[in-house]
């Protein structure tokens, strides 16, 4: 089940408020501009946003909302407790750079819900990405991508590599003599793996959501 109607249009109010005046709007104000007769069905539809992974609720602040995608990616977005089999639960795990590597914190309470639909094949886990090295890919600084967990993978896809004890993700060359992790940016060198570093794919990069900056 998708968010409804009033729930996007509640998250774009927010989104607009606070790009316009710097702060979300109050469920007072929410409850005022979609004609509800009290806040509790305001407090009704910001449970269901943030059940989706929309926005985040900060307790004890009276406009404590923080949006976590943007509004016009809301379409895909599914509550927590979605029935038909089509809504991932995806950890965040950390950051991936797409320029220099960096490492990736392993662990994470944070989780959003997204539409299958929006992977190929079906990710386990989310990243999210530091630096443009993969510009020319869609891929930029922010993104959250999605991550297949495999150890397999074929030249000319794009990978999350392991390099010593950093992350990174780029386009796998493999060669006769040689193993290559091509940027997708002309500002950026290719890293040719050594053999004497340690070097391992972590997954397959399978689609990517944008959030809201």
């Amino acid at each position: 089940m998708n968010l409804s109607t009033t729930q996007r249009a509640i998250l774009e109010m927010i989104g607009e408020r606070i790009e316009a005046e710097g702060m979300p709007p109050s469920q007072t104000e929410i409850a005022r501009a979609f004609g509800f007769s009290g806040v509790r069905a305001a407090q009704y539809h910001l449970d269901a946003l943030e059940a989706a992974g929309a926005i985040e609720r900060l307790p004890g602040r009276a406009r404590g909302i923080r949006l976590r995608v943007a509004p016009q990616a809301a379409q895909h977005l599914l509550p927590l407790d979605d029935a038909h089999g089509d809504a991932l639960r995806l950890p965040v795990l950390g950051q991936v750079a797409a320029g220099l590597p960096i490492g990736a914190d392993i662990g994470s309470d944070d989780y959003v819900v997204l539409d299958r639909v929006l992977f190929s094949p079906s990710p386990d886990y989310l990243l999210k990405v530091k630096g443009d090295s993969m510009r020319d890919e869609g891929i930029f600084e922010g993104d959250l991508i999605g991550v297949h967990r495999t150890r397999d993978a074929r030249s000319g896809q794009i990978v999350v590599a392991r390099l010593d004890d950093a992350i990174t993700v780029k386009l796998l060359k493999i060669g006769k003599d040689r193993i290559r992790l091509l940027p997708r940016n002309p500002d950026y060198a290719p890293i040719d793996v050594l053999p004497d570093q340690d070097f391992a794919i972590e997954g397959l990069y399978c689609g990517l959501v944008r959030p809201n900056r």
